[in-house]
C-alpha cells in the first residue's frame, strides 16, 4: 500500500490505523522494530540491555540514633546483628526491620543517611557459614583450579587451610574462588563462585 496521494485519504487512512503499516514502508506483514520477528528485536540499541539486580530488597527507614553517614552490618536469622563500627545498642534495629518483610536473612546490608533521621538501606543476601578452625585473621580468600589451590589470609599468601570453608565450596562446584569475612569467632560470611 503506497501512501495515498488525497489529503482526505490520508485523514482517513490515520483515523483507521493504517498509518503504521505506511510507516513500515507500506507493506503489511512487514516485521517492525518493536515487533519480535524484527531481525534487531534483541539488539541492545533497541531495547537496552537489562541489568544484574545488584541487591535482594531496597528500602527505607528512620534511624534516629544512628551516627554517620553509612554503615554496612550482616543479619542473621536469629535477630542478631553483626558491624564493624562502634555504633550504640539497638540503633541498627529499625534498619533491620524495615528489611524484614523484604529479604529473608541473612543479609549484608548498606545503609546510607539521605537526610536527618531517614537512611536508605539496601540488602543483598550472603551465606554465614560456621568455622571451627583457628584462623589468624579475619579475611580469607581460597581459590582452587584443576588442582592448584592458592590460599591468602588478611591479603598475605598463606600456608595452612580452612577445611571447613574448602569442603563448603567444593560441595558446589570443582574449581572456584571463595572469600570469607569473619562475623565473631566461629561465624563467617562467605562467598563462592564457579572457575
Amino acid at each position: 500500500m503506497l501512501l495515498p496521494d488525497d489529503p482526505r485519504e490520508e485523514a482517513d487512512a490515520l483515523r483507521s490505523g493504517e498509518r503504521a503499516v505506511w510507516a513500515a514502508g507500506g507493506l503489511t506483514g512487514v516485521p517492525t522494530p518493536t515487533n519480535r520477528s524484527h531481525p534487531l528485536f534483541d539488539v541492545a540499541g533497541m531495547h537496552g540491555i537489562p541489568r544484574n539486580r545488584e541487591w535482594d530488597a531496597v528500602t527505607s527507614a528512620e534511624a534516629p540514633e544512628l551516627p554517620g553517614d553509612r554503615v554496612e552490618f550482616v543479619a542473621l536469622e536469629d535477630g542478631t546483628l553483626f558491624t564493624d563500627d562502634d555504633l550504640p545498642e539497638d540503633s541498627l534495629v529499625p534498619l533491620a526491620d524495615a528489611l524484614e518483610s523484604s529479604v529473608p536473612a541473612p543479609y549484608h546490608a548498606l545503609a546510607l543517611r539521605q537526610a536527618a533521621d531517614v537512611w536508605s538501606v539496601a540488602a543483598l543476601r550472603v551465606t554465614v557459614v560456621e568455622v571451627p578452625e583457628d584462623v589468624p585473621g579475619d579475611k580469607v580468600d581460597l581459590a582452587i583450579n584443576d588442582g592448584e589451590r592458592t590460599i591468602l589470609v588478611d591479603d598475605v599468601p598463606a600456608q595452612g587451610d580452612v577445611p571447613s570453608l574448602e569442603q563448603f565450596a567444593a560441595q558446589q562446584f570443582g574449581s572456584f574462588v571463595l572469600h570469607a569475612s569473619r562475623l565473631d569467632e566461629t561465624l563467617w560470611e562467605v562467598t563462592v563462585l564457579p572457575l
